[in-house]
C-alpha cells in the first residue's frame, strides 16, 4: 500500500467505476479526499460511506473548477493530489458526429483536466513546504490506437496523454516538485461496458492478452502510486495498465 497520510486529494468522476475505486484506495492508503461528479446522490451516498467530501461538479465549467479547489484547500490547508477521471463516450465516427458533440465530448474529456491541471497547481504552489503535488490524467489505450467508431473520444484521450507530458514539463522547469502522469487504462470493467451486448464485451475482453477486463481497483492501485512518493523521479510518463493490449501485434 502507499503511505499517503496527510494528503489531501480531488477525484473527479469519482461516484462510480475508477473514480469510486480511486477515492477508497487512497482513502485506505491514508488521503483525505474531496469527491467530485455530477452524479450527486451516488456521489453523496459513497463519501458518507467512506468519510470524505462530496461536491457536485460538471469538470467543463471554469468557475466550478476555481471554487472547488478553493473549497479543498480552505476545508484541508493543501492540495497535494489530483486525479482527472472523469468523462463520457460519444460513440460517433468522423462521418457521424455533430459540432455540439464534439465540442460537448472535448469539454468533458480534454478541457476539463487542462483546467484541472491549471487550478491544482496554483494551490499546490501554496502548499505549507513549498511547492509540491502529483495530478494524475486517466487518459486510454485510445491515446495509441484509435477507436474507429468514437473520433471524439479518441481525440481527446490523445490530448489528454499530451497535456500531461506538457504540464510536467512545465512544472519540472519552473522548479514546482509537482509532477504530473498520465495513467493509461485498456478496457475496463464500468457501469458503461456492463452495458456492452455479451458479444461486444467478449472482442472488447479480447484486446488483451489476459483475454479480460481489468477492474477498477486495479487502476485505483497503479493510481496510488503515482499519487504517492515513492516515484519521485516519473513525471511527464504514460503508466500502462491494460493487459498487455497495447503490447501485442493485432495480427498475433
Amino acid at each position: 500500500m502507499a503511505d499517503l497520510k496527510g494528503k489531501v486529494a480531488i477525484v473527479t468522476g469519482a461516484a462510480s467505476g475508477i473514480g469510486a475505486a480511486t477515492t477508497k484506495r487512497l482513502i485506505s492508503d491514508g488521503a483525505q479526499v474531496v469527491m467530485t461528479d455530477i452524479q450527486v446522490d451516488a456521489g453523496q451516498a459513497l463519501a458518507q460511506e467512506l468519510g470524505a467530501t462530496f461536491l457536485e461538479q460538471d469538470i467543463g465549467n471554469a468557475e466550478r473548477w476555481a471554487e472547488i479547489v478553493d473549497a479543498t484547500k480552505d476545508q484541508h490547508g493543501r492540495l497535494d493530489i489530483l486525479v482527472n477521471n472523469a468523462g463520457l463516450v460519444v460513440r460517433k465516427s468522423i462521418e457521424e458526429v455533430d459540432l455540439e458533440s464534439w465540442n460537448r465530448g472535448l469539454n468533458i474529456l480534454l478541457t476539463g483536466p487542462m483546467l484541472g491541471c491549471q487550478n491544482a497547481i496554483r494551490v499546490m504552489k501554496q502548499n505549507p513546504g513549498g511547492p509540491c503535488g502529483s495530478i494524475i490524467n486517466v487518459a486510454s489505450t485510445t491515446a495509441f490506437t484509435a477507436l474507429p467508431t468514437d473520433v471524439t473520444y479518441t481525440s481527446a484521450k490523445s490530448g489528454v496523454r499530451m497535456l500531461s507530458k506538457s504540464v510536467a514539463v512545465h512544472c519540472a522547469q519552473q522548479g514546482y516538485n509537482i509532477r504530473c502522469n498520465a495513467i493509461i487504462p485498456g478496457a475496463t470493467s464500468t457501469a458503461i461496458t456492463a452495458t456492452m451486448p455479451d458479444e461486444v464485451r467478449a472482442v472488447v475482453a479480447a484486446t488483451s492478452p489476459l483475454n479480460r477486463f481489468g477492474e477498477p481497483q486495479e487502476l485505483a492501485a497503479a493510481i496510488a502510486f503515482l499519487a504517492s512518493d515513492d516515484c519521485p523521479f516519473m513525471t511527464g510518463s504514460d503508466m500502462l495498465v491494460d493487459g498487455a493490449a497495447l503490447a501485442i501485434h493485432p495480427g498475433f
